[in-house]
């Protein structure tokens, strides 16, 4: 049920603290809201035994604590789960849970929808209507916990949050930097820094301002090594080409110390798989602090790329790694519930008047 009260899920605690502040009490109050929300899932102000009566009839009569709903929840035979999050207008976002033997990873959207337009992404494919709030990107998480606590008797199972659902993260900056800051607050969800991770498809401004607000992974939706092929296929890169992706990487991994950052690049056959590829994308690596995230291509209905032979990937990974570059290939997880990288559609009611590549014709052209 939604409400027109303010919700007060999604504030990170400086927030809340000004918040209560505010309103006439101690900063404290930020922490014993945050510990009822975020440890103990507690929704329902007036069971918070250690907020004085005045204070939970104030909150409850002025305040919500929404959660959004779910209606769908598809298991996938590997274990994935993907819900499916009503956004309200008819319109709905996906999250993911991925089980692995030590740990737990939920993808969660920052958007409805997206505007950055690869060709070979489902969600792009939708359009765009709006950014989510920080409400709304932590109440997928709080969902997903309800739900996997009721399921499995367990509130320990995510141990891992990436920003690599719906939507491009950095495009909706600063509700995605609220989210980061609960999700990495001890008073929040407390999970560490590098277990919590931000994919961009090359925002560079936004990844060198990044730097100044959080310190947690950060993950490139490359795909491409060269500007020519890039520009078709993450149509960014005509903004943001290349060069200046990596030095914006370079720049934030040395602000944060991060051993890695990690490129994501999708195979996809005979168009950015062949060994002239995997020999630049290694001349563009080498001696930087980088991983290569290999991923096959999940198709889904409309698309025209079809995914590279898994002896080809091998191959590719090999040229990279005789190069002194780590790779990885990634497990698929989810495709038969659609719920694998790039699958993720939701329900969008598309504003937008033109797509990234309608805009950047001229040039693409």
């Amino acid at each position: 049920m939604t409400t027109n009260k303010n919700n007060l899920i999604g504030r990170p605690f400086d927030d809340l603290v000004s918040f209560f502040q505010g309103i006439g009490e101690k900063k404290y109050r930020a922490k014993q809201l945050m510990d009822w929300l975020y440890h103990r899932s507690i929704f329902d102000f007036d069971s918070m035994t250690d907020l004085n009566k005045d204070l939970r009839q104030y909150l409850d009569q002025n305040y919500s604590l929404h959660i959004p709903m779910s209606t769908k929840k598809e298991r996938s035979f590997d274990g994935t789960i993907k819900w499916m999050i009503d956004q309200g207008g008819s319109q709905a976002i996906e999250a993911v849970y991925i089980p692995e033997k030590n740990r737990g990873t939920l993808c969660v959207s920052s958007q409805i929808g997206c505007l950055i337009d690869c060709p070979f992404c489902a969600t792009g494919h939708q359009g765009f209507n709006r950014n989510l709030s920080s409400a709304e990107i932590i109440g997928q998480v709080l969902l997903a916990k309800q739900d996997l606590q009721n399921e499995f008797k367990r509130d320990d199972l995510i141990t891992n949050i990436v920003f690599m659902g719906m939507g491009e993260p950095l495009a909706n900056f600063s509700e995605t930097v609220r989210a980061t800051k609960i999700l990495t607050d001890p008073n929040g969800f407390n999970i560490s820094r590098r277990r919590v991770t931000i994919s961009t498809s090359g925002l560079v401004p936004q990844i060198i301002k990044l730097a100044d607000h959080v310190n947690v992974s950060l993950a490139i939706s490359l795909h491409a090594p060269f500007d020519d092929l890039r520009d078709e296929l993450v149509p960014i890169n005509r903004i943001h080409p290349i060069e200046s992706l990596l030095s914006a990487c370079w720049f934030y991994a040395k602000k944060q110390n991060l051993k890695t950052v990690t490129f994501e690049y999708t195979l996809l056959k005979n168009v950015n798989d062949l060994r002239e590829h995997a020999k630049q994308l290694a001349k563009l690596l080498k001696n930087r602090p980088a991983k290569v995230n290999l991923i096959p291509f999940n198709k889904f209905p409309g698309v025209v790329y079809e995914p590279t032979p898994p002896d080809q990937i091998n191959e590719f990974r090999n040229i990279l790694l005789e190069s002194g570059i780590m790779a990885i290939t990634r497990t698929t997880r989810g495709d038969d519930i659609q719920a694998a990288c790039g699958q993720l559609s939701g329900t969008v009611n598309n504003l937008a008047k033109k797509s990234l590549r309608q805009k950047l014709k001229k040039t693409l052209n």
